[in-house]
């Protein structure tokens, strides 16, 4: 697909046995596994580094935690807790300003008054999502995958969207195909992103991987430069 996109309309039983044999992925998924780990190894440092200064400043800012955790359905549909570094202001002790659904989806960068100042910088850059290398260690996440999603928003996307349960096949990620495409986060986006996440997983190869991680990175200088 020159698009870089399948058409949900387009599966079906037939391309299930075409494109998503398990078979011809199982060394491909020996060899992600390990550089998940060097990956995680290698970003450990940096984030070792920067803790103290990012925690004085989360708690400098505004009251409440250092980190979050937020429940996220993974691979096979396998509940987890995401963790990350708390950007938003905090609706109670636990921090969970993030995690409040009367919210709703996602709204665009810079328009949700729940964000702090700091938690701005900290998305901007994306190190708010540090902590979730102790995800991919736990074999929760990995670093390319489709974007895990919150468990109530699963449940309702599977009943709009046929055969949105692909995405569970394999692990989310931390960053991903549909992420470096497009933008949108909201419901009415979930579509558009599941075609981005089928061309993904039907794709999936470690020049695919290497190429998502090369524009993530060009993705978040850019947002940091604005």
């Amino acid at each position: 697909m020159l698009t870089g996109r399948i058409p949900v309309s387009l599966v079906n039983e037939n391309w299930f046995l075409e494109n998503l044999a398990e078979l011809d992925k199982q060394t491909f998924e020996k060899i992600k596994r390990w550089v998940d780990i060097l990956m995680t190894i290698i970003f450990s440092v940096p984030t070792i580094i920067l803790f103290p200064f990012v925690a004085i400043a989360i708690k400098l800012n505004s009251n409440g935690p250092i980190f979050i955790k937020q429940k996220r359905t993974g691979k096979m549909g396998k509940v987890f807790k995401l963790y990350k570094f708390r950007s938003m202001v905090a609706l109670n002790p636990d921090g969970l300003a993030e995690t409040d659904i009367k919210m709703g989806w996602k709204k665009p960068e810079g328009t949700d008054a729940r964000i702090t100042f700091i938690g701005n910088i900290l998305r901007t850059t994306r190190i708010d999502e540090l902590p979730q290398i102790w995800n991919v260690l736990r074999g929760d996440l990995s670093f390319v995958g489709p974007r895990p999603e919150r468990p109530e928003f699963v449940q309702e996307l599977e009943k709009e969207i046929p055969y949105y349960s692909i995405r569970h096949i394999i692990k989310p990620g931390l960053t991903g195909w549909a992420q470096i495409n497009f933008s949108g986060a909201s419901a009415k986006d979930a579509p558009i992103k599941m075609q981005y996440d089928l061309y993904y997983i039907k794709n999936r190869s470690l020049l695919l991987e290497i190429s998502i991680l090369l524009k993530t990175v060009m993705v978040v200088l850019r947002r940091a430069g604005k």
